[in-house]
C-alpha cells in the first residue's frame, strides 16, 4: 500500500523562486530563506519519496474565471513551468504520477467531494516556487508530483473545515492505493500578507506564530475560523492558508514537528515546517490495514460495479481520458473554424502537428466510429467530426451498431429524422444521404 511518510508546509511566494534563480544564497537579505529550507531538503533527501502531493493555488495563470473550481486535481503525466508574464523559469518539466492521481480522484468522488480534474496545464509559482528549493533538480527531478489546485481567489471559496475534511479523504485514498509508494504531502501558501488595496503590505508576525502553533497542536480552532477571520488577522490573501489544513487533515491527530522556521523579508511571512506522525503505541495490524484498504477500494468501485456486463458500453473514465488525451484533444479542435478548414484541406498535416499515431490517423481517415469509441474517444467529439465531414449523428449511431443507416432508422420511432450538432454552413440532408466511406 502507499504510505504517507510525512508532510511539509511551505509558503509559495515568488520571492523564494527569485532568490534561488538569482543565486542569492550568500546575500544577507536572502540567506535566511536558504537556511530555513536546508533541513527540509535534507529530510526529503533521506526519505526519498516517490511522490509529492502538492496542495497549491494557481494565480490566474493556467486557471481563469471562465471556469473556476474549488478543488482541481492534476491527473496527467507531466507538468511544465507556467509563463506568468516574463517567460517561464528555467526549470525542467516534472512527471506526474497519473495512476495514483486517478486513484485519488476516484476515491474523493466516491467520498462525495465534487472534484474537477486537469491535464496539460502548466503550474505557476504556487507550486514551483517551493518545489524548486525543496528538491534538487539540476539533473532532473528525483520523483513525481500530484498537484491539487485549490480555488482561493474568487469567493466563495471552500471553508477551512471543508479543506480539513478533504485531507482526511486524501489519507483514505492514498492508503488504499495497492502499490507500495512513499508519499509526502506538501501544503503551500501564506502566511500573513495582503497584496492589494490600501492595506497592501499588511503583516502580522505574532498571528503567524500563533497560527503555526494551532496548526500543529489544536487545528480545531482554525477549522472554526471564517475567511474574514483569516483576512483580519493575516491579510486578505492569507486566506490561502486553508490549503495547509488539507495537509493537516491527512496527517494523524498527534504530530511531531521536526523543523520549523519563519522569516519576513518583505511582503509575505515565509514559513517552512516538516511534520511526521507521532509514534503510536503498539504496532498496526498489517492484515487489518489491508482489509480496510480493500473495503475502501470496493467503496470506490461501487458506482460502476457491473458496468462491464452491459455489451457495447464503454465508460469514459479518468484512466481513459489520460490514456487517450492526445486524440481527444485533437478532435476537440474541430470546434474552431480555422482548424476545421485545415482539417478539410490537409488532414495529414494536422495529424503530424498533433503527433497522432498511425492507428489513430487510420481510424479518423476511415471514419471508423466504432473503433474510435472502443479506442477511448468520447462520443461528443465524434459528433463534432461528423458535423465537419458531412455525416449525421444517425449515420454514426448506425455505424457503431454495425448497421446500415436504413436498418438503424427502422429501429426509431421517427425513421426519417436526421440531425447533427452542426450550425450554419453545415452539410445538408442531401449530402447526408450520400455519406463518406465508412459512415454507412
Amino acid at each position: 500500500m502507499a504510505n504517507i511518510v510525512g508532510a511539509i508546509a511551505s509558503s509559495h511566494t515568488p520571492t523564494i523562486g527569485f532568490a534561488l534563480d538569482a543565486g542569492k544564497q550568500q546575500d544577507a537579505v536572502w540567506a535566511p530563506i536558504f537556511k530555513a529550507y536546508e533541513p527540509v531538503r535534507k529530510w526529503l533527501a533521506e526519505k526519498k519519496p516517490d511522490v509529492l502531493l502538492m496542495v497549491y493555488n494557481d494565480h490566474v495563470t493556467s486557471f481563469f474565471f471562465d471556469h473556476y473550481s474549488a478543488f482541481t486535481l492534476g491527473v496527467g503525466n507531466e507538468y511544465k513551468v507556467a509563463d506568468e508574464g516574463g517567460g517561464p523559469r528555467d526549470l525542467p518539466a516534472i512527471g506526474g504520477h497519473a495512476a495514483l492521481a486517478q486513484h485519488i480522484g476516484s476515491s474523493l468522488m466516491a467520498d462525495e467531494f465534487d472534484m474537477s480534474f486537469f491535464q496539460d496545464k502548466a503550474l505557476d509559482h504556487g507550486c514551483f516556487s517551493p518545489l524548486s528549493i525543496l528538491w534538487e533538480h539540476a539533473d532532473g527531478w528525483p520523483g513525481k508530483i500530484i498537484p491539487l489546485q485549490v480555488g482561493v481567489l474568487q469567493f466563495p471559496i471552500p471553508s477551512a473545515r471543508r479543506c480539513f475534511k478533504l485531507g482526511q479523504g486524501l489519507r483514505r485514498a492514498i492508503e488504499s492505493y495497492p502499490e507500495d509508494l512513499n508519499v509526502v504531502l506538501v501544503a503551500t501558501g501564506g502566511l500573513s500578507h495582503q497584496v492589494h488595496g490600501e492595506r497592501a503590505g499588511f503583516n502580522n508576525t505574532p498571528w503567524d506564530h500563533q497560527f503555526l502553533d494551532l496548526f500543529e497542536k489544536d487545528p480545531e480552532v482554525l477549522l472554526d475560523m471564517t475567511h474574514a477571520d483569516f483576512a483580519r488577522l493575516g491579510g486578505m490573501e492569507s486566506a490561502e492558508v486553508i490549503m495547509w489544513l488539507v495537509m493537516r487533515g491527512a496527517m494523524p491527530a498527534s504530530l511531531q514537528c521536526l523543523h520549523r522556521e519563519y522569516y519576513l523579508p518583505s511582503m509575505t511571512g515565509i514559513a517552512v515546517a516538516v511534520y511526521e506522525g507521532a509514534a503510536a503505541a503498539g504496532t498496526a495490524d498489517a492484515a487489518l490495514l489491508e482489509r480496510r484498504a480493500a473495503e475502501h477500494r470496493a467503496h470506490m468501485a461501487r458506482q460502476l460495479q457491473g458496468i462491464e456486463t452491459l455489451p457495447g458500453t464503454y465508460p469514459f473514465t479518468l484512466q481513459t481520458s489520460v490514456r487517450n488525451y492526445r486524440i481527444n484533444r485533437y478532435l476537440h479542435q474541430l470546434a474552431q473554424p480555422a482548424f476545421r478548414e485545415r482539417f478539410r484541406n490537409d488532414a495529414a498535416a494536422t495529424y503530424d502537428e498533433a503527433g497522432l499515431t498511425p492507428e489513430e490517423r487510420d481510424m479518423i481517415d476511415r471514419r471508423d466510429w466504432q473503433a474510435l469509441i472502443r479506442y477511448g474517444v468520447i462520443f461528443f467529439l465524434l459528433e463534432k467530426m461528423g458535423a465537419v465531414v458531412g455525416v449525421s449523428n444517425l449515420h454514426i449511431y448506425a455505424a457503431m451498431r454495425g448497421q446500415s443507416l436504413a436498418d438503424f432508422q427502422q429501429t426509431r420511432n421517427a425513421p426519417g429524422a436526421l440531425y447533427s450538432v452542426a450550425g450554419g454552413g453545415a452539410a445538408n440532408a442531401k449530402e447526408w444521404d450520400q455519406p463518406k466511406d465508412g459512415s454507412r
